[in-house]
């Protein structure tokens, strides 16, 4: 990827996290190398039990573009990602793109998500998301619950946060490296749809710029889906904590300006001693 006024190469990393999923992976490295070859990959496997981690090895060995992490075990989205982003940041990319491996992210859209990141123009957004609910979003053969779920959860999110998304839970985004740099990467311990709204958040609060694309998801049609239960309610817990959290914090501000107007105001209608 080439960008500005002199060309310059712009470094750019898929990080692609991976548990059990030999069926798809393959698939997804080619197109994805096909669709943006000058991007480099970056598999990161939970210790995957049916093979996905040595796949990925070979991939490797076969395309000096593609890396592998291996990590002992399942610790979770959120962690996965983490680790992706430490690695990345530590080889000096510009770029970062999380990107599911099972084929419901297209590879054939992100050309579009790093167009619109605009790197290394100084005056573009911090964060794109590929969104499946902004005008032009869709979704293909999802189940209705499925869709009912999401959307609802970004409802919420919007409601209880303010975050202004129309997908916050989006898991096909492309990241600045040097917004990531700031981010405070320890602090950050969700997991799941948790985890992509815990990030967007971050950005935001952070003053950050976030902009939506509109995307193609596809519903998986090999392997199985991560999605369970507890993920659901952690995202619901701690979107409730934080909403809370704000809100408090804006009533503590609101009442501190208040305060502190009425003390000038009183400061100022006093009359001097002497």
């Amino acid at each position: 990827m080439t960008g500005g006024a002199a060309g310059a190469a712009v470094r750019v990393v898929v990080v692609v996290p991976t548990y059990d999923e030999a069926l798809t992976l393959p698939g997804t490295l080619r197109r994805l190398r096909d669709a943006v070859p000058d991007a480099d990959v970056l598999v990161v496997d939970d210790g995957s039990p049916d093979g996905t981690g040595e796949l990925a090895e070979q991939a490797a060995a076969a395309d000096a573009a593609v890396h592998v992490l291996h990590r002992p075990g399942k610790a979770g989205l959120g962690s996965a990602y983490v680790a992706g982003f430490r690695w990345a940041l530590a080889r000096g990319y510009d770029v970062v793109v999380e990107m599911d491996a099972d084929g419901s992210h297209q590879p054939e859209e992100l050309p579009s998500l790093l167009a619109a990141l605009r790197v290394p123009d100084g005056d573009g957004p911090d964060l794109v998301l590929g969104s499946r609910w902004v005008p032009g979003g869709t979704v293909v053969n999802w189940p209705r619950r499925r869709e009912v779920l999401s959307r609802g959860a970004n409802l919420y999110t919007r409601w209880a946060t303010g975050l202004p998304l129309g997908d916050a839970t989006a898991g096909f985004r492309a990241y600045r490296a040097s917004t990531l740099a700031r981010v405070p990467l320890a602090e950050v311990a969700s997991q799941g749809y948790c985890f992509q709204i815990d990030m967007g958040l971050r950005v935001h609060d952070a003053g950050g710029r976030i902009a939506e694309v509109p995307i193609r998801f596809v519903e998986r049609e090999l392997g199985r889906s991560k999605m369970t239960g507890e993920i659901v309610r952690e995202a619901l817990v701690r979107v409730t904590a934080w909403g809370i959290e704000r809100r408090a914090l804006g009533v503590r501000r609101f009442l501190a300006a208040r305060t502190g107007g009425a003390s000038r105001r009183d400061d100022e209608g006093r009359h001097p001693v002497g």
